[in-house]
């Protein structure tokens, strides 16, 4: 079977150019698609509005779950890891006692 690869042309206006800023996102799911809603949450500020939803299909946001994965670990290969506020810490503390080295 001889597949043909076809070109998509992808425009990018000023407006969207511009991006929206989101720490805080929400995500639900029907069998048939996924519903995700980005917004910000600010210091002292008891509300939040939805900057951003997007609805994709269960197929497409495993795929975009994929190329977040690939682009992390990308990422993180270039700059270091990424380090989440409130996550345990995954290294040893204290003294590394070497075992080879050890008195007897």
């Amino acid at each position: 079977m001889n597949e043909q690869q076809v070109q998509i042309n992808i425009e990018l206006d000023d407006k969207t150019a511009e991006g929206i800023y989101s720490n805080f996102v929400l995500i639900n799911h029907s069998p048939a698609e996924f519903v995700i809603d980005f917004t910000k949450i600010l210091p002292g500020v008891q509300k939040a509005r939805i900057s951003a939803r997007i609805i994709m299909t269960p197929q497409h946001a495993k795929s975009l779950l994929i190329a977040l994965q690939d682009n992390i670990e990308k990422y993180e290969t270039s700059f270091g890891t990424i380090k989440i506020v409130g996550e345990p810490i995954q290294e040893p503390m204290g003294f590394r006692v070497d075992s080879k080295n050890r008195p007897s």
